[in-house]
C-alpha cells in the first residue's frame, strides 16, 4: 500500500496523486465554504439530518442527509438509492448548483472528466462519530467516481484495499480537502477514524463531509 499521507501547512490548494485513481485536492473548497455551508443549511431544512439505522440494526452515529434525484437510505430492509425521503415521502431537496460545480471540477481535475452526481449524501460528524470501512457499491455503474468534500474539523481518513482484510493507509482530511476516486480504485474500502473534539471558525464542533455519486 501506499505511504501514509499528511497534508503539509501551505494554504494554497493544490493536487496530490495518492495512488492509481486516487486524487487529494488539498483546500479546493476553501473559496466556495460560505456557499458550502449555506446550502447545507438550506437542504437540513426540507431534509432534516437523521441518524440511520444499518439492516443489522445499529445506529450510524454520523447523521445524514441526501439530496438530488436520488438519496442513499440504510434500513432493516437494506441498502438503497430512493428518489423519496423516507421521512416526509417527498423528494430529496435538490442538489444545489454550489454543490454540482465543485464535484464537477473536482472529478474533472483529477482526471473524470463527464461526471454527472444524481446523488449527495450529507454526513455530519460530531466528537466521537466514525465510519467503519466500507465499499460504495450500491451505484448501478462503478465507470463514475466518488467525490468526497470534507468541511471543518480534521479527521483520519482510512484508504484500503479491495478487501476487508487489506491494511488501510491513512490520510488526514482538512477543511476544504476534497478527494476523488475511481478507476481501478472505485471499489476499495474506505471510512474515517473517530472525530476528536474541536472547534472550527465555519463548522463550530462539527465536521460536514459531502459525498458524490452517479447512483442511477
Amino acid at each position: 500500500m501506499t505511504p501514509d499521507l499528511f497534508s503539509g501547512l501551505n494554504d494554497q490548494p493544490t493536487m496530490e496523486a495518492f495512488d492509481e485513481g486516487v486524487v487529494v485536492l488539498r483546500r479546493h473548497a476553501v473559496k466556495h465554504q460560505q456557499a458550502l455551508m449555506r446550502d447545507i443549511e438550506q437542504v437540513a431544512r426540507q431534509a432534516p439530518f437523521r441518524h440511520m439505522k444499518t439492516p443489522g440494526g445499529h445506529q450510524m452515529s454520523a447523521a445524514m442527509t441526501c439530496c438530488g434525484p436520488l438519496g442513499w437510505v440504510t434500513d432493516e430492509t437494506g441498502y438503497r438509492y430512493q428518489p423519496q425521503d423516507p421521512l416526509s415521502g417527498l423528494p430529496w431537496p435538490a442538489m444545489p448548483e454550489s454543490f454540482v460545480s465543485l464535484a464537477c471540477k473536482s472529478a474533472r481535475e483529477a482526471g473524470f472528466p463527464g461526471f454527472d452526481p444524481d446523488a449527495c449524501l450529507i454526513n455530519r460528524y460530531q466528537p466521537g462519530a466514525k465510519m467503519g470501512l466500507h465499499q460504495d457499491k450500491d451505484e448501478k455503474d462503478f465507470a463514475w467516481p466518488i467525490v468526497s468534500v470534507s468541511l471543518g474539523l480534521p479527521i483520519v481518513f482510512q484508504f484500503g484495499g479491495l478487501k476487508r482484510s487489506d491494511r488501510p493507509a491513512r490520510i488526514l482530511l482538512e477543511h476544504g480537502d476534497v478527494v476523488v476516486w475511481g478507476g481501478p480504485a472505485r471499489l476499495r474500502y474506505h471510512g474515517v477514524l473517530t472525530l476528536k473534539a474541536g472547534e472550527h471558525p465555519v463548522t463550530g464542533s462539527a465536521r460536514y463531509n459531502l459525498t458524490f455519486r452517479k447512483a442511477g
